[in-house]
């Protein structure tokens, strides 16, 4: 009896212990490294064209923000769900909402109405991206005055929040604005880490990967063979220096970079992507880079836009587009197909029947591991 209850509780544990760490590495399939930064989910479409080739590369990825008075489930599952058609990976960067010339600074309420809003959709691929908001170093992107001491304790409650909802969320900080120096209510980014760190000294061992901002500066038009904490190998001097307070291997996620329009041709852009992909973002901590940003047509962020006038794609759009590779990534123990996600519920007539015995399974288990293993009571 004492075999039999040793391997019924070997069995047991097993059984529970298998999904405690659901996510998986990206850079151990697979991995199509192209990618788009989006500002709508409505330009999915679009980005995936790009991102994939049409359809000779798979699964390359998208950015794109979530604001805090956007959470609409038939929206988002929509998206998710032409994610999985298209076959596109999608990282999440949640955010507040504009406040004059702010964004609102973020509060542990908000983790938990985006982790539970987030967690009840279903995800094209196992790993859920997570990017716990934005250039936080920066005074506009947090209420009017960079706080690491209380980001820090933020990125802890996102990750505590979003894991208990589910192992399957990958959670990653916000970038960093690498080019910001210290005045102004702004902060340099290696003071920000560190304060960070004095917070909360486990911080960086607890985050799945790390966020990288790697723009051309200054001005996002340098050429990309230089080299410096403000240029587009800053995630070189991220991760040397993030070796002070921790010795976890970090997969790099280039969320946002790219050059501007203003300064150079789109051939000149072009060689200037091609040249940094075949160089510089070949490293192989990268899992992804996202340029920002697929569409602009006004305003400051026309300067980058990978769409002319015409909403067609220019030169450095089709170039980088031809560098697309087939990803694997590993999809979803359980995937429903779209067609059945937001389905009304079918209602049968009740049918009476006989409750079954509650421990039927239980006796099913216990007599079949008898059997097996030959034991006589």
């Amino acid at each position: 009896m004492r075999i039999l209850l040793f391997l019924m509780g070997t069995i047991f544990f097993f059984l529970l212990v298998g999904h405690a760490l659901a996510i998986y590495d990206p850079l151990s399939v697979s991995n199509n490294k192209m990618g788009i930064h989006i500002l709508f989910p409505s330009e999915l479409h679009t980005a995936a064209r790009i991102i994939n080739n049409g359809e000779r590369g798979s699964w390359g990825y998208v950015t794109v923000p979530i604001q805090s008075t956007d959470r609409n489930r038939k929206k988002w599952q929509d998206f998710l769900n032409q994610c999985s058609v298209e076959r596109v990976i999608p990282l999440i960067r949640i955010a507040t909402v504009p406040s004059g010339s702010n964004w609102e600074e973020p509060n542990s309420l908000d983790l938990v109405d985006f982790a539970n809003f987030l967690n009840d959709l279903n995800w094209p691929v196992q790993n859920r991206y997570i990017i716990i908001f934005n250039e936080v170093n920066r005074p506009d992107e947090y209420g009017g005055l960079a706080n690491p001491e209380e980001y820090a304790d933020i990125l802890n409650n996102a990750i505590d929040i979003f894991k208990s909802r589910s192992s399957d969320f990958f959670i990653l900080p916000a970038g960093l604005d690498n080019a910001a120096r210290t005045g102004n209510d702004a902060v340099h980014w290696k003071t920000f880490l560190t304060r960070m760190h004095r917070t909360q000294p486990d911080i960086f061992n607890k985050i799945d990967g790390w966020t990288s901002h790697a723009y051309p500066n200054p001005d996002f038009s340098v050429r990309p063979d230089l080299s410096g904490s403000n240029k587009i190998d800053s995630f070189r001097y991220d991760l040397a220096f993030l070796k002070r307070f921790t010795g976890k291997k970090l997969p790099v996620f280039i969320t946002e970079t790219g050059w501007s329009n203003r300064y150079l041709s789109d051939s000149q852009i072009s060689y200037y992507y091609q040249y940094a992909f075949s160089k510089v973002w070949s490293d192989p901590n990268i899992v992804t880079v996202t340029p920002f940003l697929l569409n602009a047509q006004d305003g400051p962020f026309k300067q980058f836009s990978f769409l002319n006038q015409s909403q067609e794609p220019k030169v450095f759009a089709y170039n980088l587009s031809a560098l697309a590779q087939a990803g694997q990534p590993i999809l979803p123990a359980v995937n429903l197909p779209p067609e059945l996600i937001d389905q009304p519920a079918v209602i049968y007539e009740p049918v009476a029947v006989t409750p079954p015995d509650p421990y039927t399974d239980i006796k099913t288990f216990y007599n079949n591991v008898k059997s097996l293993f030959g034991i006589i009571d």
